[in-house]
């Protein structure tokens, strides 16, 4: 019957006096088909004495006995008033001028009389509806207000004899219409007073809680009452708080006006069906008799009092009124409700909060009735058994929660930590113990669904743990909900948190409020177990699973409105509140004080100690504070102690002065005495202990009787009382005492107590009536009912301090909640990413991976961003399960151009689509987030490394870089792990011709056969890879910051570690057998290995901005591989050997570090000649490039010693041999630069000695193995090429004698020490070369130098002189007549010793046989040749040598002869000593080798006479 509300730009074109005329008609014609009214007479007479009277006729008034009876007057009167109004209205043009109360009263008057029947009040009723919609009644008609006025009135009190239940109930129906018309669709409404809007509520509400009127009306009334509730909680809106506040104070002397009630018997209970159809009769008798008490009763009809009286439009008294009868029907102990009343009850009260809850927190009264104890029943009826009530309750809740949170701090958490306690997981031990406390003190209702013994509220308390912050032990245990009950609450849990500032709100409110609970983290600690299946018992059904999405879908909310905050802009945090700063520092605070608690808990004494090292006590000491005050006043104020400890503790013998202290903190001043023990007895639980009740009793006596209270005469009077009123507690509420103490046996026993007297009757009699109504309970005895009746109390005496809940959607939290929650949530959303199949949540999970790594990435928190990983790494199922070494022989097809390897990971893979869509989440997350990560590194190179070894990572990852052949790929297999030895192949990656450059080369093993199902799986396998975009997160890297730059090395470092350093310490080799050839010792060809190696050095040489900080990690890496290096295969220490070498090419470019430079080639110096010889190419370039572009680094003696010992090194390989010689001969040449110096000339000359000497060796080692070749063929090879061309760049050398001589100041002496004579010494070393090119080039080089003037060669200074021939030409002859000499080259030696005998003596005369030499004393030296002389003659005589010695001492005797050095002895002898000593020793060894050789080239002249003197001479005879 509800008719919609007419557009208002829409009119009928019916005139309005046709409608009423009309809607008169049909009333009437109604009326007549009824026997009362059938007869016309009846009610054309009514008017008769006026007419008469108005005609000047006299008229006589009938007798007594003709008059009709009081009830035909009255159906008279009912059909006269509408003939009459036809009247009225006949000549009137517009009736809207005709005050509406006339044109409705006939109409007000059929609906309130109770001679009416159903079909015509329906009628009546009908076309007051009609009079609505036609605008016959709107806000300009006249007398508007009486008439609605009269109208509410009427349709509250309307009567009618019942007919059939249907029609009566179509009544029933209509009224509601009307009553809708007349306060919400017509914009007249507004104008009704409080009064009127009561009785229309009323009445509509009423009709619903008729629980005998069919389901369809009290529907119909519900949706009406709803439409109603919201007209008028919407009049909030426009109302001013403060006015209306201050009128409802005003009329509080006649508020009793505006009143309702609700009942379930109304005024229409007589037309209840079932009553109907069973005793029709019956109710009928009954009706009338009601009706004729009304009448009798009756007072003539009132005018509406509005007419005479001013009339306020209806505001805050009737809302307040409404809101009170609907929270009073609430109340689940109320007996005169059913939860059927309390259903449309709760309905009612959410069309309230969802049309104006905002608006209600405004208005202090209404407040405060939502408050307590609105909150209170709804929390109550939230634990109702009844499913109806429990969804109408939560709905309640959730909206009220939802429109009025601000007002509602505490109230929220008390219903928080309930639900959360409620869907915790049951255990067995604490269900079975709270329902057997829970029974005791509850009120059990006979009405069907209300609470009993349902589970308590409990404070707002923690857990146990004192990390978490933990909770006093009084919570007040409840059941775990279980099936529909569980869902529905779980489902009003996420309805209230779907508020984006919700834990925002929690964490400002309550975590960092020291007297509130950690709710924020219990709620994130519930919501993270509740997703996990071992949370449920048993197997999981749909409502477990259903309860598992929903605390996903909590969690992914929250996650994503953290998110959102992080992104974008958020509102700052209002001045208003506390300062974001002081909640975080309280929260720490907290943190301090839970922990303190929690140690209290365990063990006072710990953690009294730990309060006062984090001053949480006596932090507040003054001479008006002592230690007893500030430890008590912290006792009193925490509520986290457990009260049992706490009684204990204060009521100790050395704690009295806490406990004095502790009491004092009590404010008993004008309270009850029986008010006072329980305010004390609730604050901590009394010991059981005499001694210690004796101690508090007589410390709270003296304490409450300074307060001076009335009626007690002393301390002593109050310690007996106390003590009594504990007495009468248990003796009037202990179960197991059947017989109770009664008032008078109470104030028998206190006789005479008072200091002598008696106390007051009165007195002890409101102790009596007080204990007797409301039992003192203790801490811990908070179960049930009464429990819940503590816990609201609590609640109450904190929110006067509590304030408003602060709201605000910020980020000033974000940080320290992420922080706090961030593991359990992470591992929540990894779990149902892997457990669950839904496909919504998989992508929800999905989405939050991503939105936790941007915050970890946001909030700069690498631990977040590495379990993010970690937990989506495990989830692909890349992760290698073991230590894989060996790589098998896969399959490898061609798929459209495309090489493809079918692997067992390819296979596996391909099938897993979750492990597929965690890799692309994983590395898209990955991809730009790097500097977020850090040991989350570690799993993306496991995988890299696993997917390396299964052939599926870009080519670019599996190359490896070289200083000058390019890249070449990574080989997967080694065919012979053998090292090889000297290597004559030549070529840049020599090393890898002992490897496969595939991936699976040639082999014996037979190949497994790839399905077409392999290839498709390998396929997806191969495109989730490519999605993955691996070579653009491994691009990536190299812009990483260095955090997260050294975080990768080191990552990459472990990972080889694992496999090469830690393995080989292990002593094993997972289970593979090396090949015969290997060293049972050694480790096997790893790739993996190789793989991580180059990685390292890859990102580390593309990185050279941090080589300082990558350094020391990759350092120590490559020398545990080189200390060892026999014992790795070849590939990975040539490799290890390349990086090392490319990363000095970086260090040389940074002056800090260059002495790492050194370190390194001193590494490699000292590797074993084996590895040597399989490096040396990889060690001369790389030595190359840091002598030719880095030669600033290399500048010291020792420096360059390192770097020609690693070029010795390399002489015995061929191509490294060659490239070394060339970096040599760059350094000797002549150039703009002088690269030689000082420091490193000796070095050169050694080195390109040994080139020489290495020339040798190549002869030598050909002539062992029986391939002589011709000297043609021999002068043609490299190393005698090389051979001579050292010994020219040995002699070339000496131009640049004079100029390092110069520039290092160097005096003569010390250049030829330190220069020349070890250039000497180098040719006269290769003079006795095998190869006879090198040798011959070296003697003539030598012969050359010796007599060739030099700036530096002083030839008169003897000690050089000395030195050329000790040091240089004797140790030359000496190794030329050495008979393993003679043999390196039996047919060309002779010639050299030749040569040698012809610069023995040529180098003699031009040092000795000079003019200048004629005085030095040279017969050592002499003597010395002739000995080389005679050995060379005699040693071979066969040779041209027995001939060519003569000769050339012929040369040498006559040039001494001639410079008067051996002068043969003459007659006179004038010769000096040295003379004749020389010629002597002379004489005396050539006569052994050559006899009369001397005097042969000397002749002795014949002696001669001296003439004798003539005057006396002497006779020389």
């Amino acid at each position: 019957m509800n008719e919609p509300n007419p557009p208002l730009t829409t009119r009928r074109t019916v005139s309005p006096k046709h409608v009423l005329s009309s809607e008169i008609l049909s009333v009437t014609s109604t009326m007549r088909k009824n026997s009362r009214w059938a007869a016309s007479t009846h009610f054309i007479n009514t008017g008769t004495l006026a007419l008469g009277t108005d005609l000047g006729l006299r008229i006589t008034t009938p007798t007594p006995r003709s008059q009709r009876n009081g009830r035909e007057n009255r159906e008279a009167d009912l059909m006269a008033g509408f003939y009459e109004l036809k009247r009225i209205v006949r000549d009137v043009d517009d009736v809207m001028t005709i005050p509406l109360t006339i044109l409705l009263s006939p109409f007000f008057a059929i609906i309130r009389s109770p001679l009416s029947t159903g079909p015509i009040t329906s009628a009546a009723l009908s076309a007051l509806h009609n009079f609505f919609v036609c605008g016959l009644v709107n806000a300009h008609s006249t007398e508007l207000v009486p008439a609605l006025v009269e109208l509410s009135s009427t349709v509250s009190r309307c009567k009618f004899e019942p007919s059939d239940s249907s029609g009566d109930e179509v009544v029933l129906l209509k009224i509601m219409t009307v009553i809708q018309d007349c306060l919400c669709d017509h914009n007249v409404g507004s104008l009704l007073g409080d009064v009127e809007v009561c009785e229309m509520l009323e009445t509509v509400l009423t009709t619903c809680c008729q629980m005998r009127l069919s389901e369809i009306l009290r529907r119909s009334a519900e949706n009406t009452m709803h439409k109603l509730v919201r007209t008028v909680f919407s009049r909030l809106h426009t109302l001013d708080p403060e006015a209306e506040e201050a009128k409802l104070a005003e009329e509080d002397d006649v508020e009793g006006e505006v009143k309702m009630s609700v009942s379930t018997g109304g005024p229409i209970d007589t037309t209840v069906p079932s009553v109907l159809e069973e005793d029709a009769a019956n109710v009928e008798a009954e009706t009338e008799l009601e009706l004729e008490k009304h009448e009798e009763h009756k007072e003539p009809p009132e005018e509406p009092s509005t007419a005479s009286t001013p009339h306020s439009e209806y505001g805050l008294p009737s809302i307040l009124e409404l809101l009170r009868v609907i929270v009073n029907v609430l109340d689940p102990n109320d007996q005169q409700h059913t939860d059927s009343t309390r259903l449309v009850a709760l309905g009612v009260l959410n069309s309230a909060f969802e049309e104006a809850g905002p608006r209600i927190g405004k208005f202090p009264s209404l407040e405060a009735l939502i408050l307590d104890p609105g909150c209170k029943y709804l929390f109550q009826l939230a634990r109702s058994d009844n499913m109806l009530v429990l969804h109408a309750s939560l709905r309640a809740i959730s909206t009220m929660f939802d429109t009025m949170r601000e007002h509602l701090k505490l109230q929220q958490e008390l219903f928080l930590a309930f639900t959360i306690d409620r869907l915790a997981p049951p255990v067995p031990s604490a269900i079975a113990k709270s329902s057997t406390l829970g029974r005791r003190g509850g009120l059990a209702s006979p009405r069907p669904g209300t609470p009993s013994g349902s589970p308590a509220l409990g404070l707002p308390e923690e857990d146990k743990d004192s990390e978490k912050g933990t909770s006093t032990p009084t919570r007040v245990l409840v059941t775990p909900a279980r099936g529909e009950t569980r869902d529905l609450i779980l489902e009003t849990l996420s309805q209230i948190s779907r508020h984006p500032s919700f834990m925002v709100d929690l964490y400002a409110n309550y975590d960092c409020d020291i007297n509130c609970e950690n709710l924020f983290e219990r709620l994130i600690d519930f919501m993270t177990k509740a997703v996990y299946s071992s949370n449920y018992t048993g197997a999981l059904d749909a409502q477990q699973r259903n309860a598992q999405f929903l605390c996903l879908d909590m969690l992914l909310v929250f996650v994503n409105d953290m998110a959102k905050r992080a992104e974008g802009s958020y509102p700052e945090w209002p001045a208003e509140y506390p300062p974001a700063e002081s909640l975080m520092q309280t929260k720490s605070q907290k943190k301090l004080i839970l922990t303190g608690a929690a140690r209290f808990n365990t063990k006072p004494k710990t953690g009294i100690a730990f309060l006062e090292e984090n001053g949480l006590i006596y932090h507040d000491l003054s001479p008006v504070v002592s230690k007893a005050q500030s430890l008590a006043s912290f006792l009193k104020g925490c509520s986290r102690l457990d009260k049992r400890l706490l009684g204990d503790f204060i009521s100790r013998p050395e704690n009295l002065e806490v406990l004095k202290a502790f009491i004092e903190l009590f404010d008993f001043k004008d309270k009850p005495m029986g008010d006072a023990m329980r305010e004390l007895l609730e604050s901590f639980r009394l010991p059981g202990e005499a001694q210690q009740i004796a101690r508090i009793t007589e410390t709270f006596a003296n304490v409450y009787f300074d307060a001076k209270p009335a009626g007690i005469k002393s301390s002593d009077a109050v310690y007996v009382l106390a003590y009594s009123i504990i007495m009468l507690n248990t003796d009037l509420h202990n179960p197991q005492i059947r017989k109770r103490m009664s008032f008078e046996e109470y104030q028998r026993n206190l006789r005479g107590v008072n200091d002598g007297s008696d106390f007051a009757p009165e007195y002890l009699q409101n102790i009596y009536d007080s204990i007797r109504k409301r039992e003192i309970v203790m801490p811990e005895e908070h179960t049930g009912q009464l429990g819940f009746e503590y816990a609201w109390k609590e609640l109450l005496a904190r929110s006067r301090q509590a304030g408003r809940l602060m709201i605000c959607n910020t980020a000033v939290f974000d940080v320290d909640m992420f922080k706090a929650v961030w593991k359990p949530v992470i591992s929540a959303i990894a779990y149902a990413f892997m457990s669950f199949d839904d496909e919504h949540i998989i992508q929800r999970a999905i989405a939050g991976f991503r939105q936790c790594a941007t915050l970890a990435g946001h909030f700069r928190l690498p631990d977040v961003f590495d379990y993010v990983v970690v937990s989506l790494s495990h989830a692909t199922s890349l992760l290698p399960e073991t230590l894989q070494v060996s790589v098998p022989n896969y399959p490898t097809i061609d798929v459209e151009g495309q090489s493809v390897t079918v692997s067992n990971l390819s296979v596996k893979f391909g099938t897993n689509f979750k492990g597929q869509l965690a890799a692309v989440v994983l590395f898209n997350i990955v991809n730009g987030n790097g500097n977020a990560l850090r040991e989350g590194w570690t799993q993306i190179f496991e995988m890299f490394q696993n997917l390396f070894l299964h052939s599926l990572l870009p080519t670019r990852m599996l190359q490896m870089e070289d200083f000058l052949g390019g890249v070449s790929m990574i080989p997967l297999r080694g065919a012979q792990p053998q090292r090889p030895a000297t290597r004559t192949d030549g070529g840049l990656l020599s090393a890898l011709s002992s490897y496969l450059m595939t991936p699976y080369g040639a082999s014996t093993e037979t190949l497994p056969e790839a399905t077409d199902v392999d290839i498709e799986n390998t396929l997806c396998t191969i495109d989730c890879i490519t999605s993955c975009r691996l070579d653009e997160l491994y691009s990536q890297i190299m812009q990483l910051e260095l955090d997260a730059l050294v975080a990768t090395v080191r990552a990459l470092e472990a990972l080889a570690h694992e496999r090469t350093v830690a393995k080989l310490k292990q002593g094993s080799d997972d289970g593979l057998n090396p090949s015969q050839e290997e060293p049972s010792h050694a480790l096997p060809y790893d790739p993996a290995s190789v793989f991580l190696l180059e990685t390292i050095v890859s990102i580390s040489c593309q990185t050279p901005q941090h080589i300082e900080e990558l350094w020391p990690i990759v350092f120590e890496h490559l020398s545990a591989l080189l200390s060892s290096a026999t014992q790795y295969s070849v590939l990975l220490i040539e490799r290890a050997v390349v990086g090392l070498l490319r990363l000095c090419q970086i260090l040389a470019q940074k002056p800090a570090p260059r002495d790492q430079i050194y370190l390194s080639l001193d590494l490699l110096s000292d590797l074993p000649t084996t590895i040597m010889n399989s490096v040396a190419e990889q060690i001369i370039a790389g030595v190359i490039l840091l002598v030719q572009k880095h030669r600033d680094i290399i500048r010291s003696q020792t420096e360059w010693n390192l770097v020609f010992a690693l070029v010795r090194f390399t002489l015995s390989h061929p191509e490294a041999a060659r490239q070394s010689f060339d970096l040599v001969s760059s350094l000797v040449v002549d150039g703009p630069e002088q690269l030689v110096t000082g420091d490193n000339f000796a070095g050169l000359v050694t080195l390109l000695d040994d080139f020489a000497t290495n020339a040798s060796i190549s002869i030598e080692s050909q002539q062992r193995q029986g391939r002589r070749r011709e000297s043609a063929k021999a002068a043609s090879s490299p190393v005698v090429e090389r051979g001579q061309r050292a010994v020219d760049l040995i002699v070339n050398l000496k131009k640049f004698i004079s100029i390092i001589t110069d520039s290092s100041h160097l005096q003569r002496v010390q250049a030829w020490r330190q220069l020349f004579l070890p250039l000497l010494i180098s040719l006269g070393r290769q003079s006795t070369n095998a190869s006879r090119e090198v040798r011959h080039a070296a003697i003539s080089q030598l012969q050359r130098t010796l007599l060739a003037p030099h700036p530096v060669l002083d030839e008169a200074d003897p000690p050089q002189v000395e030195e050329i021939f000790n040091r240089v030409v004797f140790p030359l002859i000496d190794d030329l007549l050495k008979p393993q000499t003679s043999e390196r080259d039996p047919q060309g030696m002779s010639e050299t010793r030749l040569r040698a005998s012809a610069l023995l003596c040529k180098t003699f005369m031009h040092f000795q046989v000079r003019e200048s030499q004629a005085e030095a004393d040279i017969r050592i030296l002499w003597i010395e040749i002739l000995d080389l002389l005679d050995r060379l003659m005699h040693s071979h005589k066969g040779d041209q040598l027995y001939e060519a010695v003569p000769e050339s001492l012929k040369n040498v005797l006559l040039v001494m002869n001639d410079a008067k050095i051996l002068v043969p002895p003459v007659t006179p002898d004038d010769r000096n000593e040295r003379q004749r000593t020389l010629w002597s020793a002379t004489s005396e060894r050539m006569e052994r080798f050559l006899p009369g050789f001397l005097t042969e080239i000397i002749s002795i002249p014949p002696p001669t006479e001296v003439p004798r003197e003539k005057e006396g001479g002497l006779d020389l005879k």
